[in-house]
């Protein structure tokens, strides 16, 4: 603060995070998966954990909240778009960031990032609300742009996780197929006002083709989620159980033309790759 007490951006140029939460006049609540990030080092960090060479002149962010983020995006890109469901939230980043909306560098989007229209962009850069973290990562994962997202530590790590760990799962593979996962850092509960009941993980997503192909990207991924819902049987039996999950019409067709080495594994053996020859297979011979 000043000598007269009023709240000024802190040297580097950033405003202080609580600062911002104290003007938007919303204390976080934990019932509506509202964990104000507090702590400016890992809010620093976080736009630096973005592939190097990623373009900048659009950075997309889900909730935007109290603005803590959006300042540090601002800083590094030339315009930054949020999507912001809470009115209050939305009118306060509207008055704090009033230079950069009325210059263009921001735009603010009310509604449910789930249900509104998203924007071309060039990156992603959110902590996002938790409860909907899943559904919102496979709707930008398609999008092939780097993102850097914020998730509950478990989730983050099963994102990144590789076959034969005991966090590998249909998360892993469906999240791989778009890109190169990687947790950047894990983020304690004390960063957060008010604190979660769990820690938190940065994770970066680098887009890249996979190095395999699939016809039918729907269905591969259909096939990879019933084959994960039977991870403890072998794979011949993940198959013939699975059928009204994954969409096969003849699912012993599938078995007889499949590798036997194959049939043998279990789903958290499998490499995506794997995966992605015997989905081919299945939809050639059993849809």
């Amino acid at each position: 603060m000043t000598s007269d007490g009023s709240e000024q951006v802190r040297a580097s140029g950033a405003r202080d995070p609580d600062a911002l939460i104290r003007r938007a006049g919303v204390r976080g609540d934990p019932d509506r998966d509202q964990h104000f990030l507090v702590d400016d080092r890992v809010v620093d960090r976080i736009p630096t954990y973005l592939p190097e060479g990623t373009d900048l002149s659009h950075v997309l962010e889900i909730g935007g909240g109290p603005g803590v983020l959006t300042d540090r995006l601002l800083e590094v890109a030339d315009r930054v778009t949020v999507v912001e469901q809470d009115e209050t939230f939305a009118a306060h980043l509207r008055r704090e960031f009033a230079e950069e909306v009325e210059d263009g560098r921001l735009t603010v989007v009310d509604g449910d990032a789930l249900e509104v229209d998203l924007p071309e962009f060039t990156a992603c850069v959110s902590n996002l609300p938790y409860g909907i973290s899943s559904e919102i990562a496979f709707r930008l994962l398609p999008r092939g742009k780097p993102l850097v997202l914020m998730f509950q530590k478990e989730f983050g790590e099963r994102m990144a996780a590789e076959s034969g760990t005991s966090e590998y799962g249909r998360l892993s593979v469906s999240a791989q197929h778009y890109g190169d996962v990687h947790v950047c850092e894990i983020v304690p509960r004390e960063a957060f006002d008010p604190q979660p009941a769990v820690q938190s993980a940065i994770v970066r997503v680098t887009p890249r083709a996979p190095d395999y192909e699939v016809d039918d990207e729907e269905f591969f991924l259909d096939f990879v989620k019933a084959l994960f819902t039977q991870r403890r049987k072998t794979i011949r039996n993940g198959i013939r159980n699975t059928a009204h999950i994954s969409g096969l019409v003849d699912p012993d067709a599938v078995v007889e033309a499949a590798d036997e080495d194959v049939l043998r594994k279990r789903a958290g053996n499998m490499a995506p790759s794997e995966f992605a020859e015997l989905a081919q297979l299945a939809a050639d011979v059993g849809l």
